[in-house]
Formats: C-alpha cells, sequence, structure tokens
C-alpha cells in the first residue's frame, strides 16, 4: 500500500547549479514516523513505510545533485528495545525496500554500503544486504550508506579492537594509531567525513549516529516529521549549508 500526502504548491527540485556549496557528505536522522503516525491514526508501521517514500525522493535527489555520500540512519542498536510489533514491521521494510529499490539504485550506479552488524540481524534480512552490496560494490556513483543495527560507540569500539589486535600481532606500533589510522577502520573507511547532519522533526541530539564523522559536520534541525520531509526541505536545508562558515577551529 502507497501512501501519498504531498504539500500544497509543491516547489520544483534545484539542480546543482542552483547551489553556491554543496556538502560531499549528508548524514540524515529520519526523526519523527511515529509521532506522524499517531497524527494520522494509523498505526507506526504506515508511519515508517510512508517514510520510505521520503527515502526514495531524497536519495534521487541526492544523486542528481551530484553529492558523494548519504547517510541514513535506519535502525540503531538500540531499537531493539522497541516493540516486537515495530521491530518486525521495520525489518519487513528493509526487505520490501531492496526489492523495490535495487534495480534503479544499481542502474543508478549507487553504491550500497550497510554500516552496523549486519550478523545481529534476522538471516533474510542480512542475506539481502549482502547481494545489494555485493551486487553493487563496483558502482562509481553515490554511496549510500544504511546504518542497521548501528551504533557510533559500538563502531569507534569495533575500530580499536581491530587496532588493537594489529599492535599485538606487530603489524603496527602504538604510535601509528593515528586518527587517519582510526578513520581506516570505521565503516565509512575511504568517504569524507560528514559535512550536514540533518535530524528532521526539531529533535536535537545525535542518538549515537556517526560520532566519529561528525566531528566538524553543520547540523540543521527542521520542525518537520520525516514523512512530509520534501525535496524542498532538503534544498532548504542545503542552502541552508552553503551560507555556514565552516572553520575547523581556525579563525576567518
Amino acid at each position: 500500500m502507497k501512501l501519498k500526502f504531498t504539500k500544497p504548491g509543491k516547489k520544483a527540485a534545484r539542480t546543482r547549479a542552483d547551489f553556491a556549496k554543496l556538502p560531499r557528505h549528508v548524514a540524515i536522522i529520519m526523526d519523527g514516523n511515529g509521532r506522524w503516525a499517531k497524527k494520522h491514526k494509523l498505526n507506526v508501521a504506515m508511519g515508517h513505510r510512508k517514510g520510505t517514500e521520503t527515502l526514495r525522493e531524497v536519495i534521487r535527489h541526492t544523486d542528481d545533485l551530484g553529492i558523494e555520500a548519504l547517510s541514513i540512519y535506519a535502525f540503531s542498536t538500540e531499537n531493539w528495545k522497541r516493540s516486537p510489533e515495530e521491530v518486525g514491521a521495520l525489518m519487513q521494510l528493509i526487505l520490501d525496500f531492496f526489492a523495490s529499490e535495487i534495480d534503479e539504485l544499481d542502474a543508478k550506479n549507487v553504491r550500497i554500503l550497510i554500516l552496523g552488524d549486519k550478523l545481529g540481524l534476522p538471516e533474510k534480512q542480512r542475506d539481502v544486504l549482502v547481494e545489494a552490496e555485493t551486487r553493487t560494490c563496483r558502482n562509481t556513483g553515490l554511496k549510500l550508506n544504511i546504518c542497521l543495527n548501528y551504533g557510533g560507540r559500538a563502531e569507534i569500539v569495533r575500530a580499536a579492537q581491530e587496532l588493537a589486535l594489529l599492535v599485538q600481532a606487530g603489524q603496527m606500533r602504538v604510535e601509528d594509531i593515528t586518527e587517519e589510522a582510526v578513520a581506516c577502520h570505521l565503516y565509512t573507511k575511504g568517504q569524507p567525513d560528514v559535512d550536514l547532519m540533518i535530524r528532521t522533526s526539531g529533535e536535537m541530539r545525535l542518538s549515537n549516529f556517526l560520532l566519529y564523522q561528525c566531528a566538524y559536520a553543520e547540523f540543521l534541525f527542521p520542525k518537520v516529521l520525516w514523512p512530509d520531509f520534501t525535496v524542498a526541505d532538503y534544498d532548504d536545508a542545503l542552502e541552508a549549508y552553503g551560507g555556514r562558515e565552516r572553520r575547523f577551529g581556525k579563525r576567518l
């Protein structure tokens, strides 16, 4: 079932030429699906499903703009604490999303990377994710990072453990553990750090999302709920980013 809730007076999507500056890496916490469902007197599963429609449009527009990487927070390590019904709906959405989108994503040269502990996911979902990564591994366009069973602290711990094993094996020295070395053991190895982090629904926290990669990110917290977040809203966020002065600790 597809839901259609479009805003009146919908603006045309902007092109790359409309922006003075665009981020290389955008990260999005897609917040507000449950509140959207409650507002429309629907069960929470329908809120997540409507949120998937929003995600589809945002991915397409990100690709059209030529942005290098897009990271989306789809399911955190803490989300297992939600009701079995909601967790089940989210697991089903993983299957539905890839069944409906993988052909287009692959055709558009999008590379899919799953960030998080895939082994902690159900076997059917894990197989679908591995297949999507394998199918698109040679694609050279937009890097679509889908964070599933993901936690930022767990990612940093994982990197530290890998580096410790290398030191233990005599393959590197303690003094060789630099910021660059740590970055090479993160899920986002080889990608730029996050330039712009967007969290919808007005909540203002990171919720354990890409903690290392967001060290110098610009943050935006639009109040709109994720299912109502339009391409025009996204363009507004990108335009706001373009107006920021990024100092990285320096004085301009």
